[in-house]
């Protein structure tokens, strides 16, 4: 496993870290700490050294399940959390007593004194602009509380507008073969800047493993059924925003036009990403322990001919870009 750094000020991470979200059950199966603890095992052993998780991950399950799970490892692990989604805060109820409370119950169900990263949840961008809020990160982190912060955003212009911040760490942002504005607009600013970039929904919620098809179906409580049209929160986090089936059409032009003969799809999506130097780190979620396994591999991948970047850069500029919806 190769490792970046997390900004310029920040630390060593694993190039593929574990996303936790599927861990609080939000993805159609509620997953057991027996499973947990398996497929985060296997994260350690396959030498990823970076957990990303949120308070509403299943309502606490996700934090707590981890913090369960570092008691039992000497592991050298970076947890990374968030806060502002929960009903205490989103969409409009932000003050620094309901932050410290959402740190203060973080920092409980993860057992640890201090958080490594706590991130903005794709907050609203009015209260990104206002900046009082990363006046109150700068207090907690003088106190203690956290040792870094940054912000999940949605758009690009949010991303710009965190990156005026001083302090700030990290950006967390969807991008993938599917999203590739970021390439021009918003990662040589990070770079610039040294603003580490975490990226979040690699494979765009499943559909770049190239497994569904047309008549695959998911679970009333999995975001990829209550959500596949923007209907619970932002349209992007699902599927990249695009429609499921035209998502399928694309895949299926990528398998049969781009994909080179010694690499799945899963291979082609996270090696994408990886390519792209302002990137410290994915972040693809995983069921189980072989999923944990395909996805450290991608390290040791060798860098994608500049063939299939251009295929798959043309791909997204004649076709793809126009098909997203929602804030971009």
């Amino acid at each position: 496993m190769k490792h970046r750094t997390l900004g310029k000020n920040g630390f060593k991470v694993s190039e593929v870290g574990l996303g936790c979200w599927q861990l609080g059950a939000d993805w159609g199966q509620d997953i057991s700490q027996e499973t947990g603890f398996n497929i985060l095992n296997e994260a350690v052993k396959q030498g990823i050294t970076f957990f990303d998780t949120a308070d509403v991950y299943g309502n606490g399950k996700s934090e707590k399940l981890i913090g369960n799970f570092l008691k039992t490892t000497d592991a050298e692990i970076k947890v990374a959390t968030k806060f502002g989604r929960a009903a205490d805060s989103y969409p409009d109820k932000y003050s620094k007593d309901v932050l410290r409370k959402t740190i203060e119950g973080s920092l409980k169900r993860l057992g640890v004194d201090s958080l490594d990263l706590l991130q903005l949840h794709c907050i609203p961008t009015q209260y990104l602009k206002d900046g009082a809020i990363f006046d109150w990160l700068r207090e907690l982190k003088q106190e203690g509380l956290i040792k870094h912060f940054g912000a999940s955003v949605e758009t690009i212009e949010e991303g710009l507008i965190c990156m005026e911040q001083e302090g700030l760490l990290s950006l967390q942002v969807i991008f993938n073969v599917f999203r590739q504005k970021l390439v021009t607009e918003l990662l040589p600013q990070a770079e610039e800047k040294g603003v580490g970039i975490v990226v979040r929904l690699p494979l765009a919620s499943g559909l770049l493993t190239g497994k569904f098809t047309k008549q695959t179906t998911f679970p009333d409580n999995d975001h990829r059924n209550y959500n596949k049209n923007g209907e619970a929160f932002n349209v992007g986090e699902t599927f990249a925003g695009l429609p499921f089936e035209k998502g399928i059409d694309f895949v299926n032009s990528i398998k049969k036009d781009i994909l080179p003969d010694d690499l799945t799809m899963v291979q082609l999506a996270l090696r994408w990403i990886l390519d792209h130097k302002a990137v410290s780190c994915i972040i693809p979620g995983a069921s189980s322990p072989k999923q944990v396994i395909g996805n450290a591999a991608v390290s040791d991948l060798k860098v994608l001919s500049s063939e299939t970047h251009n295929a798959l850069a043309e791909l997204y500029k004649t076709q793809v870009h126009q098909a997203i919806r929602g804030a971009y």
